[in-house]
């Protein structure tokens, strides 16, 4: 049993850190949230969150890296969506967030 734990302790989570850092920043959080209504184009959110073009690019790319978020081009728009996983991840999160 111990080597078990032992094992388990040894594993690399770096990218398991890295995942839990791109969701700690609240304005992340809301972008990530917001995709969940609906893909949009950084235009959009910086009309919803009063920040600039490029403090949200800055925040979309650390969600894209993070596997949570897609983009695609849309004539002369880059849309952004909740891939499949960070769709899936943000319904557990609610989900054990939910009031009861």
């Amino acid at each position: 049993m111990l080597e078990a734990v032992h094992t388990a302790m040894n594993e690399d989570v770096e990218e398991i850190v890295g995942l839990f850092k791109v969701l700690a920043d609240p304005t992340r959080l809301k972008i990530f949230k917001a995709l969940d209504v609906q893909s949009l184009c950084v235009c959009v959110l910086v009309e919803a969150t009063d920040q600039k073009h490029s403090t949200l690019s800055y925040h979309l790319k650390l969600l894209k890296e993070g596997g949570l978020v897609d983009s695609r081009r849309e004539r002369s728009f880059q849309i952004y969506e909740l891939t499949e996983f960070g769709s899936l991840l943000l319904k557990h999160i609610e989900k054990h967030f939910e009031k009861t």
